[in-house]
């Protein structure tokens, strides 16, 4: 390398490229501070970003210097001696895989319907290949010559199961074989370390093994329960290491021969890997991690340390170390002779599902899916610290006016107040029977309201944890609810389409708002009171809060208002729709602008204490903060801008989405989207194909179908009202001519 540098001196125009190389690696390095990450990659407009994302998956740099970690955000690259990130690999896209190539110097990621190639050293994008599916998994061959892809889905036809596997030439993009056979989603692929062999897991329960150079199906492995999520090719290539939920099996490449089943204590394996020398497999098996004995079956140690469920671990290329992610987004490194735990990388998260500002706008708090909440000092960007306390995901985060506590509602149907100082759990408020998808506090503090999926709204003392009322007039989940500035109305709205304005002081009900035509997944009060505006799928609707009046209709948005904010002074209205956020001038119902840049789904925004800062939070796990101000070009002052909008939410295909939680018990929500109008049905059914329960949907519009207000539920019981047993299952979306078919797993 050195020698290199020294050849490029001898010409001023490569002295100068070199240069630029150089600070451009000195500030990936740089970018460790405090100041460092959360201001690389930023979309146009935003100033910076919490959290670094959902992590996909982990991957080692051929000589181990460096740990490439697929995220919700993109591909970030940390230094393995120093556990800093160097570099962040985005394109405003979600990375669900990332390999690096033999030599080390090329960066492959799975993005969406494309392929992409990064280069290792600058982070600079290479080439981009599309794909007609969604890209689950790829990987190099071991020359560097080819890649394979495996989809999540397809995008045509009745039977749409993303069963494909695809053969590409890395140089030129070119496609060279289409591999089928599997009869449902292939999860995992992988080559042999010799190139010849390409082996698939998949949701059809078998491992296949096909011939790299002719695109031919050489063996079915059989014998697995369950989905195949995860392989690997021992180092000399004569045995493969396959895994489902239950256990790891050990097979013979030659002959196909199960050499032998790992059996761990407990169901829930999640990823595998072999040593560099082969002598040792390690597993994800819920919160630990497992190694084994690959000549014995032996388990030789266990590693704890994980509060969340393992998703995957690798190896260094050295065998020394062994590196694991869990659902919750830590990233640990572990000595793999003594089992001491040597470090963590930190930052990463699961999907937030709500944020909320203190009174003050000095700290920002995040709601995620693994029951925590996350607490970041808006000044520095800085992370905190954690509150615990939930059991299950956080949809909902409310400041006291003062600032000292904070209330959560949560999927495991109680309402929790934390003190943000400490982190202690002051009281539980436990009265629902489901789901709790929203709280708020009074202007006061002195009364906390919260909605949930079992169709009520209840308000509670929060000095005393005490109930005071229950509001039980709506026909569905309730979805959002709000107090009124002054503190004497409660609002709330839900699956019903309609809006219910309740006093606070006796539970009488006011007046009921009708306009929606689906689903009301938000409310928000002014900060004068004098209106409300709610959103749903189709519309964000402004009313005159004293008569209840419609006043206006805003457009702009195509995909469901996920949430709504006012500014403090009451002159703009912020919503997020799919990836987007829209601002609206609340005076003329103009759409002023649309702020672009998550890399999925916008689940909740705020605005600051003075305006100034709006802050959007994302399933891909980050928090964007975006500067308010004519100054800077993204100002809420400027003339609209309706002839610049980029629109990224427009649904381009029908399809069946994974449910979530999963593993679950005993409830979970099957999302999809529908391109067009269709009548929906989604059916469940055991491994033997028996019909469990038959959800009718009934006939629905165009529109992404994701949140728990809108996406299918299933709360764990058979057609008769019986809890069904732990086990896998599959639950198939019929939508007009559409059909398709995903797998889910309860345990209990």
């Amino acid at each position: 390398m050195q020698t290199d540098k020294q050849n490029q001196f001898m010409k001023m125009a490569q002295f100068v490229t070199l240069i630029l190389l150089v600070l451009v690696t000195v500030t990936f390095a740089s970018n460790s501070s405090a100041q460092g990450s959360p201001q690389w990659s930023l979309p146009d407009g935003a100033k910076a970003r919490l959290g670094k994302g959902e992590i996909n998956e982990i991957q080692y740099s051929p000589d181990g210097t460096r740990l490439a970690v697929a995220s919700g955000i993109g591909i970030w690259l940390y230094d393995t001696a120093t556990h800093q990130e160097v570099a962040l690999l985005a394109g405003n896209m979600s990375a669900e895989s990332a390999a690096f190539s033999p030599d080390g110097r090329t960066i492959l990621s799975a993005n969406g319907d494309s392929i992409r190639f990064w280069h290792a050293d600058t982070g600079e994008p290479m080439r981009t290949v599309t794909v007609s599916d969604s890209v689950e998994s790829v990987g190099f061959s071991p020359d560097g010559r080819a890649i394979v892809s495996s989809a999540s889905w397809g995008d045509t036809g009745d039977e749409d199961w993303g069963d494909t596997i695809r053969l590409w030439d890395a140089d030129t993009g070119e496609l060279l074989h289409t591999l089928t056979g599997h009869s449902s989603i292939v999860e995992i692929v992988a080559f042999s370390p010799d190139g010849r062999t390409v082996a698939s897991g998949g949701w059809d329960a078998t491992v296949r093994m096909w011939n790299a150079d002719t695109g031919e199906i050489l063996q079915t492995l059989i014998g697995h329960f369950g989905s195949v999520d995860s392989i690997a090719f021992s180092p000399d290539g004569a045995m493969l290491a396959s895994a489902d939920f239950f256990d790891i099996r050990l097979w013979d490449i030659a002959t196909g021969e199960l050499l032998r089943t790992f059996e761990p204590e407990r169901s829930g394996v999640n990823g595998v890997a072999f040593s560099p020398d082969g002598t040792t497999l390690a597993s994800g098996i819920w919160e630990e991690i497992h190694l084994w004995d690959t000549a014995s079956g032996e388990l030789i140690r266990t590693l704890n340390g994980h509060t969340s469920w393992v998703n995957s671990v690798a190896f260094n290329p050295d065998g020394r170390t062994i590196t694991s992610h869990s659902r919750n987004g830590a990233i640990r490194m572990w000595d793999v002779t003594s089992g001491n735990h040597l470090g963590t990388l930190n930052g990463h998260t699961s999907s937030l599902r709500s944020i909320a500002l203190a009174p003050d706008g000095a700290t920002l708090a995040g709601g995620s899916d693994t029951g925590t909440v996350r607490l970041w000092d808006i000044a520095s960007r800085q992370h905190l610290r954690t509150l615990t306390g939930n059991s299950r995901s956080v949809s909902s985060v409310a400041f006291s006016p003062g600032g000292t506590t904070i209330a959560t509602g949560s999927d495991d149907s109680n309402v929790r107040l934390l003190d943000i100082a400490d982190g202690e759990l002051l009281r539980t408020l436990s009265g629902h029977s489901l789901s709790v998808h929203s709280v708020a506090f009074s202007p006061d503090g002195d009364r906390i309201v919260s909605g949930g999926y079992d169709s009520r709204a209840r308000l509670w003392d929060a000095a005393t944890g005490n109930h005071l009322f229950t509001f039980d007039e709506h026909a569905g989940s309730v979805n959002t609810v709000a107090f009124h500035p002054n503190g004497r109305t409660v609002a709330s709205a839900g699956r019903d389409t309609l809006i219910r304005l309740w006093d606070a002081a006796t539970g009488k009900q006011l007046k009921t708002l009708e306009g929606h035509t689906g689903a009301v997944g938000n409310v928000a009060f002014s900060p004068d009171g004098a209106m409300l505006a709610s959103g749903s799928w189709s519309e964000i609707i402004l009313w005159d809060t004293a008569s209840g009046e419609l006043l206006q209709i805003l457009s702009g948005h195509t995909s469901s208002a996920s949430s709504l904010a006012f500014s403090p002074n009451g002159n703009t209205l912020a919503g997020g729709s799919s990836e987007e956020i829209h601002l609206w001038d609340i005076a003329t119902g103009n759409h002023l602008r649309t702020l672009a840049g998550h890399a999925k789904s916008v689940s909740s925004v705020a605005f600051n204490h003075d305006g100034d800062t709006l802050a959007s939070a994302s399933s891909d796990g980050t928090v964007l903060l975006w500067e308010i101000s004519p100054s800077t070009g993204v100002g809420i002052s400027v003339e609209p801008l309706e002839s610049r909008i980029t629109t990224l939410g427009n649904i381009k295909r029908t399809a069946l989405l994974q449910n979530y939680p999963n593993p679950f018990n005993p409830e979970t929500w099957m999302p999809y989207q529908l391109e067009q109008d269709a009548y929906v049905t989604l059916t469940i059914y055991d491994q033997s194909g028996n019909v469990v329960r038959i959800l009718d949907i009934g006939h629905q519009k165009p529109g992404v179908y994701r949140d728990k207000s809108e996406a299918a539920y299933w709360d764990g019981r058979n057609q008769n009202g019986e809890p069904v047993t732990s086990g896998t299952y599959y639950y198939q979306l019929r939508a007009g001519d559409y059909t398709a078919l995903r797998r889910m797993v309860i345990v209990k």
